[in-house]
This record gives C-alpha cells, sequence and structure tokens, in this order.
C-alpha cells in the first residue's frame, strides 16, 4: 500500500495543488483546513509523513508540531513545515518544533513531492543492521528505540538518523556537510546551520535521560560522539 501523506493547509487552492501532484506521484492523501483537525486526523489516520502550514486557524502549524511531538503515535511520523516565513530565525524555530524539513512559498510542486520522496526514503530505514551501543547509549534500528542505560530516549526522526551516524563511528568528526549527506542524503538541500538545530535537540534529549552531553563539538570541523574512557 502507498504512503498516506496528511496535508494541513487552510489555502484550498494550495491544498487541491499539493494533492494533486502527490496522488499523480502514487500516495494517498488526506487533508485538514485548520490545526485542530491535522491533530485528529493525525492520530487517528497514522499517516506516513505531515505537510504543516504555518499559519492555519485554531492551531498553528508550529504548535500542532510540538503536540505531535508529544505524543507516543505521532512522534516519529516525518514533518515537513510549509511556510512564508524565510528568515533564519522562523527556520531554526520551525526545526526546532519538531520538523524534519522546511519548504519557503512559493514553491514548486515538483520541488515538494522531491522533498516528500526524500523525507520518506529517509525515514524508512533499512532495519538490517539491529543495534548500535556506544557507552550507556543503545539504538535500535530495527525497533527505531534509543535507550541510556534504562531510560527511554524520545528523538524524532532526523535526529535518530544523526545519532545513528554519530554511533556507528564513535571518536570520529562528521563535517556537518558529511552528516547532511549521510541523515538527509544528497539529493535534497538543506542548509549546513540545520545541521546544529538538530545536534541541539539530540544533545538535549540524550542528556535528559542522563548521557550527560556526549556530542563534542570540533571548532571548524563538525561533531563526533565521545565515549567516556
Amino acid at each position: 500500500m502507498s504512503a498516506l501523506i496528511l496535508i494541513a493547509e487552510d489555502e484550498l487552492a494550495q491544498a487541491e495543488v499539493l494533492r494533486y501532484n502527490l496522488e499523480k506521484s502514487g500516495y494517498r492523501v488526506v487533508s485538514a483546513a485548520d490545526g485542530e483537525e491535522a491533530l485528529l486526523l493525525a492520530e487517528e489516520g497514522e499517516p506516513s509523513l505531515i505537510i504543516l502550514d504555518w499559519m492555519m486557524p485554531k492551531l498553528s502549524g508550529i504548535e500542532v508540531c510540538r503536540r505531535l511531538r508529544e505524543k507516543p503515535v505521532t512522534r516519529d511520523v516525518p514533518i515537513i513545515l510549509l511556510t512564508a516565513r524565510g528568515e533564519e530565525s522562523d527556520r531554526v524555530r520551525g526545526l526546532e518544533s519538531g520538523a524534519d524539513d522546511y519548504v519557503v512559498k512559493p514553491y514548486s510542486p515538483g520541488e515538494m513531492v522531491a522533498r516528500v520522496k526524500a523525507v520518506l526514503r529517509r525515514s524508512g530505514g533499512g532495519g538490517m543492521d539491529d543495534t548500535l551501543r556506544a557507552g550507556a547509549i543503545l539504538l535500535d534500528s530495527g525497533a527505531h528505540k534509543v535507550r541510556v542505560g534504562e531510560s527511554n530516549v524520545k528523538l524524532g526522526p532526523t535526529e535518530f538518523r544523526l545519532l545513528k551516524v554519530l554511533m556507528e563511528k564513535p571518536g570520529r568528526v562528521f563535517s556537518r556537510e558529511q552528516l547532511l549527506d549521510k541523515a538527509w542524503g544528497r539529493d535534497i538541500y538543506v542548509e549546513e546551520r540545520t545541521v546544529d538545530v538538530h545536534i541541539r535537540r539530540l544533545r538535549k534529549a540524550l542528556s535528559d535521560a542522563g548521557a550527560g552531553n556526549p556530542i563534542r563539538t570540533v571548532r571548524s570541523a563538525g561533531y563526533a560522539l565521545e565515549l567516556e574512557g
């Protein structure tokens, strides 16, 4: 069965253009016209990916994104934030709310479909390498779960992929460009500063679970996972 895409967009014309192009590409689509409806459909429909407009009636896309990340049933669903806001501070705010990607209006339908395909491809995972362990951190690829000791770590799809990359080669310094290639893919444009936002979220999640701060920043070089001892 093809992936189900939830479009949360209050501008009917844009929602219909998105629906047409996504269905033409083989996806199933369901639409919501406001934030409250988007939350309901996300919980009931179990979509494979959600496209959220920033400015919506009842609940903003930012608030919907935060709430989706708090609920176990929608915590790991990839989210693309769609907005007319193009300032860097807005992009950072959108990513920090839990979005995995960010598309600024106006955009071409082809670009959006390409983004959807790339995000779904990244989030689908291969599930072949099972578990990784680095110190007290255990990452289970098949179950898409991370633990620190006895504590579960709540990670979004992008943070999960970044942690997996870092855990595969502890101690190695990965540049932002390398992390973008491995966690986002070469076929999609994402600003390098986006890595910093997701690393910050990953650090906080690991710290809250009792792992301290195992991710080292190497000035002018990138990031590395450091193990105690």
